[in-house]
């Protein structure tokens, strides 16, 4: 076992360039908890809110990274013996106690998913955050595989709703899309979006209306704060409207519930801390197979290595990809 390893440590907050690549400590195993072998991580959003300094209840220095997978080098746990694949997500990874960032992470075992794959590790990496968000969003607006309703995906080329649209394409789910970008029209497409609507920051009802008369069934709406209100008016009375992202913010101002809700109409919201570990286990082994099998097609945007970190976080923070960023150490 090594003694050393490369880790990307967030010693402040700020811009990109408080990520430093450093020499640690492999972490020593304790009980609980079980050493792995980090073969990819996702970059989320969060993250670079956590590096902005939004995050109140970390401290720094701090190895980011909310997800990960790779191999188990040190167990803990008979469950999962040394050489396991494992995926692990949320959990305060990367905010209470370093996370993906890193050669090597320290994670409590109630986090570890066993996975069987064939995938490479740069795809497979792509995967645990983003598909399992997507997926516990379409079951909370009950999207379902028989292929019945019409959905409406606010900030379609986020990562994760890059991943709902190929589920619900997988679903043979009727599906509307938003980019602000028509140079990103194409990548929805290709994911499996039956219209490709260009948000121009307004109100989308002329472009949504012009495809569903009635509205869509479902919202799944990734902007967040400053779309939510509209997204309510968008979706059919008796439509639901599911929040899970936060691209443009937490907070929604003012927002007066009885008025801005339409009769009838269901507001929701999905975490993905909702199906970290145990929980999400089934789901994520499910969503494997469906890329195995083709049926599922994730857009992996780009795969950066781990000296190369404050350049993904400066990608990430431009705006400029479509679909998942993932970190290869």
């Amino acid at each position: 076992m090594r003694r050393t390893m490369r880790a990307a440590v967030c010693v402040r907050a700020g811009g990109p360039e408080v990520l430093e690549i450093r020499e640690l400590p492999v972490p020593a195993v304790r009980a609980g908890w079980s050493l792995v072998q980090v073969k990819g991580a996702g970059l989320n959003r969060s993250e670079l809110r956590t590096r902005q300094g939004h995050s109140p209840n970390v401290t720094f220095p701090r190895v980011l990274g909310i997800e990960c997978v790779g191999i188990v080098a040190a167990s803990t746990d008979p469950m999962l013996p040394d050489g396991t694949t494992v995926a692990a997500v949320m959990g305060e990874m990367g905010r209470q106690f370093d996370g993906g960032y890193a050669e090597y992470a320290l994670l409590p075992n109630s986090l570890l998913m066993p996975v069987t794959t064939t995938l490479p590790w740069d795809v497979l990496a792509a995967l645990p955050e983003t598909y399992l968000t997507a997926q516990g969003a379409l079951n909370t607006l009950g999207v379902m595989p028989s292929g019945q309703g019409r959905l409406l995906i606010r900030g379609g080329t986020s990562s994760v709703g890059m991943a709902a649209a190929s589920i619900a394409s997988g679903h043979g789910v009727e599906t509307a899309a938003t980019t602000r970008r028509q140079g990103k029209i194409d990548a929805l497409t290709a994911a499996g979006v039956d219209y490709v609507l260009v948000d121009d920051g307004g109100s989308l009802a002329a472009s949504v209306h012009a495809v569903w008369p009635e509205g869509p069934d479902y919202v799944l709406d990734l902007v967040g704060a400053s779309t939510a209100v509209d997204s309510l008016h968008l979706v059919r009375r008796g439509g639901t409207v599911c929040m899970a992202g936060t691209l443009s913010g937490w907070v929604i101002s003012d927002f007066e519930p009885i008025a801005m809700i339409p009769s009838g109409t269901k507001l929701t919201a999905f975490h993905s801390d909702n199906l970290k570990g145990s929980a999400g286990a089934t789901v994520l082994q499910q969503v494997v197979h469906e890329v195995e099998a083709g049926v599922y097609r994730p857009n992996v945007d780009r795969v950066f290595g781990l000296a190369d970190i404050v350049a993904a976080h400066r990608y990430m923070e431009n705006n400029e990809a479509t679909g998942k960023l993932v970190v290869v150490p």
